[in-house]
C-alpha cells in the first residue's frame, strides 16, 4: 500500500468513525467532493494545505490524523 492509499484511508477512517459523508464533509471544510474522494481512493497528492483543512474539519490535530501511518 502506497503512502497515498494509507493517508486516503486514514482519512475515510476517520470521517465515517464521525458519521459524515463524503458531500457533507467536503462541503465543511471547502474541497470538492470529487477531490475529496481521490485523496480517499489515494489517488490523489494532497498539499499540505489541503492535509490541514482536512485536520482542522475532523477537529483533530495534524499528529492525530497521521497517527498509525507507516
Amino acid at each position: 500500500m502506497t503512502i497515498k492509499e494509507k493517508f486516503g484511508y486514514r482519512v475515510k477512517e476517520l470521517r465515517l468513525a464521525r458519521n459524515l459523508s463524503q458531500e457533507k464533509f467536503a462541503l465543511q471544510i471547502d474541497m470538492d467532493r470529487t477531490y475529496l474522494a481521490s485523496i480517499e481512493s489515494g489517488k490523489r497528492n494532497v498539499s499540505l494545505e489541503n492535509i490541514s483543512k482536512i485536520a482542522g474539519g475532523l477537529e483533530i490535530t495534524l499528529e492525530e490524523l497521521f497517527r498509525g501511518i507507516k
